[in-house]
């Protein structure tokens, strides 16, 4: 097929200057078709192998010939300009959702395009998330089956979009797991997460349990080097989301909090409450080892195991209760006892997730005092830098909350998703390519 495409566009790509064009007539097979082919100053080279030849014509100096184009075509809704994979590598492994309710498989997939305001990422960490738990069970909805999950995303820049001005190659980097327009009502006002465009990477599209992802570029954040990957992966939801709820509730200097939950989000909502200035905090669990964890970060401990928690709040505070509560762990019986735990004024903050309603008495618990129960959805992009700026200067300290790393393996993500579904395993695990 002979076909004329126009406008030309170098790049360096993969450390070596590239060419690459858009199709301004689109194949019918392919919305958007683009590819690119070693580029050389004192001419064009025609790559090796066969594949569909095409008459091309530079915009900037008319020149114009013949050019074979190689068969790696990538395919794009979401820009008219991609690169080609990477160096010897067109596919890659991806640990990927395939049925609801079903353990998560291994699959090989094409590495993906990477449009002109793209970025695109060599994964070196991606948490585990108890959200990836509902998606498996089909507790939250996804989006088209097979999808990669993992949305607690680290890595280093492999690639990047011709208009792409702030990210080179070799650039460390986490990703804000929220895809957004950047233009509608919500966005125009700092709430990304109601975007009525927004994606979210592991859930409405492919995510971090792959050796690559390709991502827009103002959803990249730097990650200084004092920061592992491991802890810039989990700190994109695990602290990013604790760091939110303390924000939505309103946490002031002098204040007391109990955190439900000594999982990967309480240990990061423990240490950010003490740094935001929180005067006490208690730390809710049934698990010893995590409330010796949470004590170690300066909580207050609290078994729930032993007898009832609210009562031993109350009896902590000189029967006051708190100012501020989170709900992290996602169970109506928790979510009670936040709310129950409340002093006068105070704000129940709800993150965990459940598809099961918990019972308030309005008057006695809510109206009576005056608290509130707030809903905490995702986090926000301008929170990040803060975050971690926190995480830079050891005011989030996440060395102990990684207690696990896996391969880019089913068997043991599937083992570490069946623990965190019985609301048991580690702290955090992340999955290491």
């Amino acid at each position: 097929m002979d076909r004329e495409l126009v406008d030309y566009h170098y790049a360096v790509f993969q450390g070596e200057e590239r060419i690459r064009w858009y199709d301004p007539q689109p194949h019918p097979e392919l919305p958007e078709l683009a590819c690119t082919f070693p580029h050389h100053r004192s001419g064009f080279s025609q790559p090796e192998g066969s594949g569909e030849y095409f008459y091309g014509r530079s915009a900037a100096t008319g020149a114009s010939r013949s050019f074979a184009c190689p068969l790696r075509l990538a395919a794009t809704s979401q820009s008219k300009v991609a690169f080609d994979a990477p160096k010897g590598a067109h596919s890659m492994k991806a640990v990927r959702l395939v049925e609801i309710g079903r353990p998560l498989a291994m699959q090989e997939i094409p590495v993906p395009a990477v449009g002109a305001r793209d970025v695109l990422v060599r994964i070196r960490a991606a948490g585990i998330c108890h959200s990836d738990v509902h998606y498996r069970a089909g507790a939250s909805s996804t989006g088209p089956l097979p999808q990669t999950l993992g949305h607690e995303i680290a890595g280093v820049v492999e690639a990047v979009g011709e208009g792409v001005t702030r990210f080179q190659p070799g650039d460390r980097v986490c990703l804000h797991y929220l895809v957004t327009c950047g233009q509608c009502h919500y966005c125009s006002r700092g709430n990304e997460q109601f975007c009525v465009q927004g994606q979210m990477l592991g859930k409405d599209r492919d995510g971090g349990y792959a050796e690559y992802i390709a991502a827009p570029e103002r959803g990249v954040i730097p990650l200084p080097a004092e920061i592992p990957f491991e802890h810039g992966a989990i700190m994109m939801c695990s602290s990013a989301t604790s760091f939110h709820a303390l924000r939505k509730t309103r946490l002031q200097p002098g204040e007391t909090v109990a955190v439900f939950g000594a999982g990967g989000l309480g240990m990061s909502a423990i240490q950010l409450a003490k740094g935001m200035g929180a005067l006490d905090v208690f730390a809710v669990d049934i698990n010893p080892a995590k409330l010796e964890l949470a004590e170690r970060y300066g909580a207050i401990p609290v078994n729930a195991a032993a007898g009832d928690p609210v009562a031993e709040i109350k009896r902590l505070t000189g029967g006051k209760g708190v100012d501020v509560a989170l709900e992290l762990i996602g169970l109506p019986v928790t979510m009670r006892q936040a709310v129950l735990a409340l002093g006068v004024m105070g704000r129940a903050g709800l993150a965990g997730i459940t598809t099961r309603p918990f019972e308030v008495y309005s008057y006695r618990e809510l109206l009576g005092k005056e608290a509130e129960i707030i809903g905490c959805s995702d986090h926000l992009m301008q929170e990040l830098p803060l975050l971690i700026e926190f995480a830079r200067r050891g005011i989030l300290d996440l060395s102990h909350v990684v207690t696990r790393t896996v391969p880019l393996a089913a068997d043991p993500i599937n083992a570490v998703m069946d623990a965190l579904e019985q609301f048991g395993g580690d702290v955090r695990a992340v999955i290491v390519p």
